[in-house]
């Protein structure tokens, strides 16, 4: 049974930094300092737990942007992202946000697309890895 906690950088940064450095930086080689930003310390964190042991994050911004999803390796392909993002939709709703944007990483658009979201305009370039932009409607 997995549960997620939603909190504040001050809350969440150490379980938040160990997903995302396994993910981001190690797996993915994404420089340390174009991962880490300002952002953290003022947004809203999501952190799934397996027991108490971290597994997937995710991070909601003001302007209804969804970001640094992540899913450590062990965690994949088992519907893990696929109940933190529903969980992120589900408090979205909640707090009445017309939609939900976010830059997916092209490989992973599928699974996004099943879960409503609409690709927008083309692909680009973040950190040397293809994104597309995309949204969901939540009116």
């Amino acid at each position: 049974m997995y549960k997620i906690i939603e909190g504040s950088w001050e809350q969440l940064e150490k379980d938040a930094k160990y997903i995302r450095e396994q993910v981001f930086i190690q797996e993915q080689g994404i420089a340390p300092e174009d991962e880490w930003d300002d952002l953290d310390a003022t947004v809203l964190h999501f952190i799934v737990y397996d027991k108490e042991q971290p597994i997937a994050t995710a991070r909601l911004l003001p302007q209804h942007s969804v970001g640094r999803v992540a899913v450590l390796v062990p965690y994949r392909k088992q519907g893990i992202g696929k109940i933190l993002m529903q969980h992120i939709i589900d408090y979205a709703r909640r707090h009445k946000l017309p939609y939900l944007k976010l830059s997916a990483q092209t490989y992973v658009t599928a699974f996004y697309e099943a879960l409503g979201f609409h690709v927008q305009g083309e692909v680009y370039q973040d950190c040397g890895i293809p994104h597309i932009d995309m949204i969901l409607e939540l009116t």
